[in-house]
């Protein structure tokens, strides 16, 4: 329930987005400006991290900028663990007498590779703001959150609002699965304290007109296929027939895994019962969002001049199989050659990167056994099949039920701030910390929301933070901290 001392905690909204206002205008901006320009990409894609120094800049930028904001009894530590990526622990005591629990705060940022196919006026590692979208690698996802999360800190500060003690957990190995994060949970586990509420800033939005909550998200399981038969290459004119190619076998192998014409993954283990209540917020989410839901995503033009077709027109159909239903993308390739390199000659071996997305109540390590053991038992022809795990695979997450005060404190807060009523999504995407949160602080609360609204496009072409939104949500995460118990 909320605490008995509400009145000591009232908050003056235009104050507060004024203060918002001006600190994203002033530093935040600028600051992410300088955070885009560097290539801080996730151990995953950068083995050389450490060496190359990127990450090390991020964290120390960000770092420096938090220490110097008026929260009160703030302190800050770059923590490090031996040959893991550093993370950032910052931490607040309790301005209002007798709170007990402790807010977490989290984001991270490393970030994705580069991509192709950006705007030739803009790239991944080159900044530019333009129309309240600031473009470029990694501000969305989610190089802002702990400027937001400092900011709300400061503004409740300013006015002398009274909240619960606060601390901060920003990591560098997000985008990789999370790996490093976990030894770093265990170590800092005690300075934690009792976690009453998580704010997570890594997560999106169904649009730009309201808060919107994350309910679910869904796990991961990535890694290296790939397909052995011949030593070296050899002439397809005098080998093809005999040899089989080394492609066919893959495919055999993604009609064990994947119903070709639907994308249904097949194994039942990959698939889990959707809840009701996840059910009914897909239904609500489909009304508000309609056909944008699949309309948004940015199609090719298809045969004969028409566009692609989506899985479903469904609108609740298209949000349950990006949420809670299990999906196969191929990420990379090894073993072709370009086009222009590509001679009449079998190939000694393919070899796929696979990402599969889990429902939220699958366990990921239990799916890779599974995985791994559907994809390299009796392969065609004797072939040599190796499906090599990435580290960090992830389960999915579903969110506890809400608590009545912060139901009420992020309803009360969207309408204030966006004009509207609080909206609920799940995620396709992954933050291994929830799950683990959930599961070390079982009675903890958790407010997962991001900016990453429609186009942003993190991970893709042209990324952007959509500023306007990202003030609205740093004020609205103020407003939910004051009412927190």
């Amino acid at each position: 329930m909320i605490s008995d001392t509400k009145e000591a905690h009232q908050v003056n909204h235009d104050t507060l987005r004024e203060f918002v206002e001006r600190k994203w205008n002033d530093e935040i901006v600028p600051a992410l400006t300088d955070y885009i320009a560097v290539p801080a990409k996730s151990p995953a894609f950068d083995p050389d991290w450490a060496r190359h120094g990127y990450i090390e800049r991020v964290v120390a930028d960000a770092a420096q900028w938090a220490e110097k904001q008026p929260v009160r009894g703030l302190t800050l530590e770059i923590v490090r663990l031996p040959g893991r990526t550093p993370v950032i622990f910052f931490e607040t005591p309790a301005t209002r007498s007798g709170s007990t629990d402790t807010i977490v705060l989290y984001g991270h940022l490393d970030k994705q590779p580069e991509f192709s196919g950006w705007r030739n006026d803009l790239g991944p590692w080159t900044p530019k703001l333009e129309d309240g979208k600031l473009y470029g690698r990694g501000g969305a996802d989610d190089g802002y959150a702990i400027y937001a999360s400092i900011t709300a800190l400061a503004a409740l500060d300013a006015q002398g609002i009274e909240r619960p003690r606060c601390v901060g957990l920003i990591e560098t190995c997000e985008e990789s699965g999370s790996y490093d994060l976990l030894p770093y949970v265990d170590a800092l586990r005690e300075r934690l304290g009792n976690v009453g509420l998580v704010v997570c800033l890594d997560s999106g939005a169904g649009n730009y007109d309201q808060l919107w909550l994350t309910t679910s998200l869904r796990g991961l399981v990535a890694g290296d296929l790939e397909v052995q038969v011949l030593d070296e290459g050899i002439h397809s004119g005098g080998y093809g027939g005999i040899a089989p190619s080394s492609f066919r076998v893959m495919r055999q192998l993604f009609e064990r895994l994947e119903d070709a014409a639907t994308g249904n993954l097949l194994p039942e283990g990959f698939h889990c019962p959707i809840p009701p209540q996840r059910l009914h917020e897909a239904e609500a989410t489909a009304k508000i969002l309609g056909d944008s839901v699949w309309k948004s995503v940015p199609w090719a033009c298809g045969q004969d001049g028409r566009p692609v077709l989506p899985t479903t027109t469904d609108p609740q159909q298209a949000l349950l199989n990006s949420t809670w239903r299990p999906s196969l993308s191929v990420t990379g390739a090894a073993g072709l050659p370009s086009l222009a390199d590509a001679g009449n000659v079998l190939r000694p071996r393919t070899a796929f990167k696979l990402s599969l997305r889990l429902p939220p109540l699958v366990d990921a390590a239990t799916a890779v056994a599974q995985l791994k053991s559907l994809l390299e038992l009796d392969p065609p022809y004797n072939a040599k099949v190796t499906f090599k795990p990435d580290a960090g695979a992830a389960t999915g997450w579903s969110a506890p039920d809400l608590a009545p005060w912060l139901s009420s404190a992020l309803n009360d807060a969207s309408r204030e701030h966006y004009g509207a009523d609080c909206a609920y999504i799940g995620q396709g995407g992954t933050i291994p910390l929830m799950n683990v949160l959930k599961a070390g602080f079982p009675n903890s609360q958790f407010m997962v929301c991001g900016v990453l609204g429609p186009k942003s496009n993190a991970h893709g072409p042209n990324e952007f933070l959509h500023v306007p939104y990202a003030k609205k949500l740093t004020a609205t995460v103020a407003e939910v901290i004051a009412a927190a118990p």
